[in-house]
């Protein structure tokens, strides 16, 4: 079996450390493992070729160099015509799998013409997205694509409930949407993996992998660490990552004089990951409620699998993964006080860590896999193979 995988967003280098980019990597990996040949077809793979993915061949797109966000997205815009060539000159594809960007549409639209399945990937509502935290001229021609690609697409895949109902928004999408998380490779998180980053002995590790953002919640984090601090002064906060905001929060963390009871580590590879969690006693994932919530965090995966003790703020799916109290806490987000509290608890109770921690790794092992993901997304390629074509949205202006 052939699959064109498409990922023709120009801010996801899909060999990079970004959690797009995690997600890139482990779905074709999974595929790979499953016995399919896959072409990938991106502007930025970057980085070297990450382990497992060394027999993906991979197809250059162009990559937009303007800098002027309107001639950005008509150099995006314009990429269809190089991806319709690139798919023409290396197929046939059994299956066309892509992650759906803003100006992409040429992939659904060429296995609309060949009759193959097309699987459109929607991980988050994107022209709502780019209008609130970046810039976007050109909002009808973003949404003349959203319609085009969602009407040919033999079935959509959410990654999250949120998702679903925002597509669900769209009348072109009707009846072929499908919710399917995100997943975690649970070989990579072995039991007994030695900590990268231990602690000195006693000390309780509070820890945090992702991108500084503001809607990560990490200034709930340190309010709440600086709680548990002034209660049981062996305590480690333990941040893996870089972002916009590491400024912002090393400040937070100078002034609440939190600086030495806490290490930054930066960016990361993927393979570090594992051992850095190894040194956590418990993971956390404060998002705060700032408008829909409508991640599939990859992150808690990995944290479950490495059977941490987790904190998450109850939001959309991870209210829906964690069972609170079984295989983790679950606090509403922005409560820096009750979010202080649950680490309290778990600092004073190693049994509950132990115990959610198990919990949490037997959970995710069993309905979270890449693996089961990959399986569902062949079994829906095979039963929408059957579709009958939707009649495509006209050209664009």
């Amino acid at each position: 079996m052939r699959i064109a995988y498409i990922c023709a967003d120009q801010g996801i280098p899909v060999f990079g450390r970004k959690g797009c980019s995690i997600h890139v990597q482990e779905v074709v990996r999974a595929m790979v493992r499953a016995g399919i040949s896959v072409d990938l077809f991106t502007p930025r793979p970057e980085g070297p070729v990450p382990p497992g993915l060394e027999s993906v061949r991979v197809r250059l797109l162009p990559a937009a160099t303007e800098r002027h966000p309107a001639n950005r997205e008509q150099s995006a815009f314009a990429a269809n015509a190089y991806l319709r060539l690139a798919l023409d000159l290396n197929g046939p594809f059994d299956i066309v799998y892509e992650r759906y960007s803003l100006w992409s549409h040429e992939g659904m639209d060429y296995a609309q013409s060949l009759r193959v399945p097309g699987l459109l990937e929607v991980n988050a509502p994107l022209i709502d997205e780019q209008a609130i935290h970046r810039v976007l001229v050109d909002r009808s021609r973003a949404e003349w694509v959203a319609h085009r690609v969602f009407g040919n697409a033999a079935a959509l895949l959410a990654v999250s409930a949120e998702v679903a109902a925002y597509l669900r928004t769209f009348p072109d999408a009707a009846g072929r949407t499908h919710i399917i998380p995100n997943g975690v490779d649970p070989s990579r998180f072995p039991e007994g993996l030695r900590p990268s980053r231990p602690a000195e002995p006693g000390t309780f590790t509070v820890g945090f992998v992702g991108t500084l953002k503001p809607w990560h919640g990490l200034r709930s984090l340190i309010r709440a660490f600086d709680r548990l601090h002034a209660a049981e002064p062996a305590t480690r906060l333990l941040i893996v990552g870089d972002g916009p905001d590491r400024s912002v929060l090393e400040a937070e963390l100078t002034e609440r004089g939190l600086t030495d009871a806490t290490v930054l580590t930066g960016s990361v590879a993927p393979e570090e990951v594992p051992g850095l969690l190894a040194s956590m006693d418990a993971a956390v994932a404060p998002y705060q409620n700032s408008g829909r919530f409508y991640f599939s965090p990859l992150k808690v995966y990995e944290y479950m699998a490495a059977g941490r003790a987790v904190v998450a703020s109850r939001l959309g799916e991870l209210d829906r993964l964690i069972e609170h109290s079984i295989s983790g806490l679950l606090c509403e987000p922005g409560d820096f006080e009750g979010l202080a509290n649950a680490l309290l608890r778990l600092r004073r109770d190693p049994a509950l860590r132990e115990r959610l921690g198990r919990s949490a790794r037997a959970a995710i092992g069993r309905t979270h896999t890449w693996d089961e993901t990959v399986s569902r997304i062949l079994r829906l390629a095979k039963a929408s193979a059957r579709r009958k074509p939707v009649a495509a949205v006209g050209a664009a202006s």
